[in-house]
């Protein structure tokens, strides 16, 4: 039995990954400070003597007592309602956060995954982006805060990869859904899904012809998993290259989820993306992964999850 970290762990894809640790039999330390984490998502892991949750700011400081073997740090507000709800702490998690949990694993002798993001890559001018472009993003705009923060975490890991020789690896996650996402969180899919439940008009930002790639939770959690198993440094997209346009988005959430709710336009936010799609290359070559989960059926898992929630309407 091995011991594993993962902060952020009462999180979206956080707490998705202290279940399938605990499913290959290991002790599973969550470190949450619950700023955008639910207890709600790991409520049925308290009941696990493997599974232990500390409430804790990793930004400020971190101690786990006895051996560790891995440390996922997953800590972070990640929709854009969190970061620019919860700006500063996005930076400091990021920077500060990052530093501690990497001090954490040089001490035990620990491998060390840091989740990265897409929004590295910015609004980018190469499509689809591999992992060797460098990105287009604005510092000082309103994404800053967190595409910042990503970077930064990537170059400390690496520092700490070449200086302390902390055996880390970097997972850049593409637009990953699933139950437990938030509702209306400001990520398009628990926007939409919330919205067409409710019947309400569902609101599309510019004209809808930007793109994303969407990719299901149980698939992100298993590329993540063989990514911490493997030599291999990274950083590594992992998402699902099956790219399409947020107005398709929209249509195919109201279909599936039987709506009669219609579509309106607002105004597109300030650097909004206009493409999304990962490279997957290395990720196919190097780890033999690629998503399994169609779009539409995982759209389909996530509404009827959506139904039994206390929030449906």
């Amino acid at each position: 039995m091995k011991t594993i970290v993962v902060t952020g762990g009462a999180g979206f894809i956080g707490s998705h990954l202290c279940e399938r640790f605990l499913g290959e039999d290991n002790k599973v330390i969550c470190v949450d400070n619950f700023i955008t984490g639910a207890e709600n998502n790991i409520s049925h892991l308290l009941k696990d003597k493997r599974f232990i949750l500390i409430r804790s700011d990793v930004s400020r400081y971190i101690d786990i007592p006895g051996p560790v073997d891995a440390v996922l740090h997953f800590a972070s507000p990640a929709s854009p309602f969190d970061y620019h709800k919860y700006p500063i702490q996005t930076l400091k998690v990021g920077a500060l956060g990052t530093h501690n949990v990497l001090g954490l694993a040089k001490d035990k002798g620990s491998r060390f995954l840091l989740a990265s993001s897409s929004e590295v890559y910015g609004d980018p001018l190469k499509h689809p982006q591999p992992e060797s472009y460098w990105g287009n993003v604005n510092p000082v705009g309103p994404r800053g805060v967190y595409d910042e923060a990503k970077r930064f975490g990537e170059a400390m890991a690496l520092a700490y990869n070449r200086t302390h020789n902390v055996d880390t690896k970097i997972v850049r996650i593409f637009n990953t859904f699933g139950p437990r996402m938030r509702e209306r969180d400001g990520r398009a899919i628990p926007e939409f899904i919330s919205q067409a439940l409710a019947g309400e008009d569902i609101p599309v930002f510019g004209s809808g012809k930007q793109t994303r790639s969407f990719c299901f939770v149980e698939d992100e959690v298993d590329g993540i998993f063989r990514l911490l198993g493997s030599d291999f440094i990274g950083p590594m997209n992992i998402g699902n290259p099956h790219e399409m346009s947020i107005m398709d988005l929209a249509k195919l959430i109201i279909k599936l989820s039987g709506s009669n709710s219609k579509i309106i336009h607002k105004e597109l936010p300030v650097d909004d993306p206009k493409v999304r799609q990962p490279d997957i290359t290395l990720a196919k070559k190097i780890l033999k992964w690629e998503p399994r989960v169609s779009v539409e059926e995982g759209l389909r898992r996530t509404i009827e999850w959506w139904k039994t929630r206390p929030h449906a309407r």
